[in-house]
């Protein structure tokens, strides 16, 4: 199985807000986000992606199959921690998840993005907290800081995340 990142093109911009639909429906079990008068989600900030240096989104490829997508910030999550990136969005289409496909995806984002990182997770999303937690630590060799319940960092349902310090 071949993993590889692709820089997500503006002509493929409809491609990736197509997949962040898929992205939303899934995560707002847990945000209890609603649906717009058209039925959508929507990302209002998906145009930044293009109009912005220091925003980056990448086709998550498995054997040249589209398999999700990761998108980067230079943006702090929290502000009182000094950053070079975040991982704002990152999404694997459920066919291709528990095959390491996630994991490899992660690894080639931070290689490219070498720095400080701050990544948040919703704690009620389980299989996301022992996804990032298995991740997190292989990567790393187990250095990082893991702040649960980090102040200022609550989700749309009032849900503190949890935050992931870590060098890449």
């Amino acid at each position: 199985m071949n993993i590889e990142l692709k820089k997500v093109s503006i002509d493929e911009k409809e491609i990736l807000r197509n997949l962040l639909e898929k992205y939303n429906y899934e995560f707002s079990q847990w945000v209890k986000n609603d649906v717009n008068d058209l039925g959508l989600y929507g990302y209002r900030y998906l145009d930044y992606y293009w109009t912005e240096k220091k925003r980056w989104a990448y086709f998550i490829l498995v054997d040249q199959r589209l398999a999700g997508f990761v998108m980067v910030i230079d943006l702090p999550e929290v502000d009182d921690r000094e950053t070079d990136f975040q991982l704002a969005e990152f999404f694997v289409l459920h066919k291709y998840r528990q095959q390491g496909v996630g994991k490899q995806a992660c690894f080639k984002v931070f290689d490219i993005h070498k720095g400080r990182w701050q990544l948040k997770r919703h704690p009620h999303n389980i299989s996301s907290v022992h996804f990032w937690d298995k991740v997190i630590h292989e990567y790393t060799h187990g250095k990082f800081e893991l702040i649960k319940a980090y102040p200022r960092t609550a989700y749309d349902d009032g849900t503190l995340g949890d935050v992931f310090f870590f060098k890449s």
